[in-house]
Parts: C-alpha cells; structure tokens; sequence
C-alpha cells in the first residue's frame, strides 16, 4: 500500500478479563475490517486507549498489526507519548515492527511553544524514518494544531504526510489540502462533507464497528455518485446515533459491540474506563439484531 487515504478505522484495544491486551480478538477485529475493504487502520489511538498503555503493550500491538496486515493495507501506529524520549523510542520500534507510517499527539500537559512541539515532531519522526502523521486532538491534548504549526513542523519534518483533523475548527480540512497534506477527517459524521473540500479519508472509531457503512460511502463518492454517498453517509452516522442509544462510554459500547458482531470477547475498557452494564448490553444487542449485525 501506498497511498494514504480511505477508510482508515481507529481500532479498539481488546482486553483479556484479566486487563491485559488480548491478541486473538485484536487481530480478529483487524481481519472483519479488511475483508469489509477498509483502507488502513488508525492503531492505539484514541479509540485503542492510548495514553493507558504500557509501551511494552504499544510495542506488542505494533508487531500484531504490522503482522496481520501483511502489507494489505496501511497501518499508522500512534507513539505519542508525554515525553519525546518514549515517542521516539516506541516511534524507532514501530518502523521495526513494519507499519506503514506512525502517527503522534503533540506534547501534552504542559503548554509547549510551536517551536518546541515542531522540534518534538522532527526527532520523533527521524527515529522512526516513516511518513509521519500529526493527530490533531485539542479536545484532549489542549494544543490545536493549526495552520500556521503545521507550515513550521512541515518546514522541519520531510516524513512528514499528513495528520488525523479531530478539531472543531472544520474549515481547516481545506487549508490543509492546500497544504499538500493527507488531510483525515476525525469525525465519521463529517466524512462526506470533508471529502468535499479536499479531505483524503476518514479515521474515527465508530468505523472499526461496522466498516461496510463507511465503505460505502468513499465507494459511491470516489464513483462520483453524490447522492448514494450522501445516502450512505446519512445511514452510517445514524448508525452510530442508534447503537449509542444503549448508553455507556464510548469504549465500552464499541468493545461491546464488537464481542456481539464477532462472536470473542474484546473486555472491558483499561481503568478508569467502565465496562457496559447487563441491562446495557442486552439493550445494545436488540439494537444490532434489529440492525442486522448480529
């Protein structure tokens, strides 16, 4: 794979009853989503848990993915980390490991000048000599990667590729196209209209449930069938209204649903995350039979 773009899900972390990262399942979520014609996967991002992994765990689900891929598709392994230091050391491991391309939050907690978060991208991603995905996530992070960061990391990260767009500030996704950047919208609601003005895809993590709805709509919209797209796109984010109807975190809803629609048992969320209660489950489960994806 080569090009960066598609339906790209974010990929949950399944946990053993015990709270440890359960392979089976992970490679088993990785399988459904490629036989459904998924681009890539977004992995140990927001959806995967992130900043509630050991890098040992990063480390291991890393190889997994690079190993069940095979290639098939693009995967971008996030490395974010708190300092630099871990970054580039999980970032070094990942290119071992075989992604395809790694992606990373700015430093967080503390505020940090663009001129140190541009330096933090340059030696996260010399380590790792792949494409280099910046993840924009103000809402967590408290840093908005924004035009104007962006040119300076630009200035100093030549792996640099592209970056993952969760903000609110939308009109960005065309400045970043203008940029030259694979601009990939955050939010699964927003995928078509993003597309429209110059977005190369979708990571989120309602797609890593039911891949086929998102598909479809890069499907219709690469044929130039806007109202199919528009149609599907209508479906897939009504989806999503539906199946968060149960109630619940979002991990523990997304976890949930995949064990039904899978048949293995993906766990809980990492504490302080809470698991779906027994009434929740079996609400969601009426809610996909009703669906038709159980």
């Amino acid at each position: 794979m080569s090009e960066f773009e598609g339906i790209l899900p974010a990929i949950i972390t399944p946990m053993t009853s015990e709270g440890s990262f359960h392979e089976e399942a992970f490679r088993k979520v990785m399988e459904f989503n490629i036989e459904a014609g998924v681009h890539g996967f977004w992995i140990a991002g927001g959806t995967g848990e992130s900043i509630l992994l050991s890098d040992d765990e990063n480390m291991r689900i890393a190889s997994a993915a690079a190993d069940q891929a095979r290639g098939r598709v693009n995967n971008i392994m996030h490395v974010g980390a708190a300092t630099t230091e871990r970054a580039a050391r999980l970032a070094e491991h990942a290119a071992r490991a075989g992604v395809e391309a790694i992606c990373c939050v700015p430093p967080f907690f503390y505020g940090r000048t663009d001129q140190a978060i541009a330096e933090h991208y340059r030696i996260v991603a010399a380590a790792a000599d792949l494409p280099l995905f910046v993840y924009n996530l103000p809402q967590s992070t408290g840093v908005e990667i924004t035009p104007d960061l962006m040119r300076r990391v630009q200035d100093r990260v030549p792996q640099l590729a592209g970056l993952k767009h969760s903000s609110q500030v939308f009109p960005n996704v065309r400045t970043f196209a203008a940029m030259g950047l694979s601009c990939l919208v955050g939010n699964h609601q927003l995928m078509l209209p993003a597309l429209t003005i110059g977005a190369r895809g979708c990571v989120d993590g309602p797609p890593i449930i039911a891949p086929e709805y998102w598909v479809e709509i890069w499907t219709a919209y690469r044929a130039g069938d806007l109202n199919r797209a528009e149609t599907a796109q209508d479906r897939a984010s009504r989806l999503w209204e539906a199946l968060g109807a149960c109630g619940g975190e979002f991990h523990a809803v997304a976890k949930a649903a995949l064990s039904e629609r899978l048949g293995i048992e993906c766990g809980a969320p990492r504490p302080p995350g809470t698991s779906v209660t027994d009434e929740q489950r079996k609400t969601l489960r009426g809610i996909m039979s009703e669906l038709g994806l159980v």
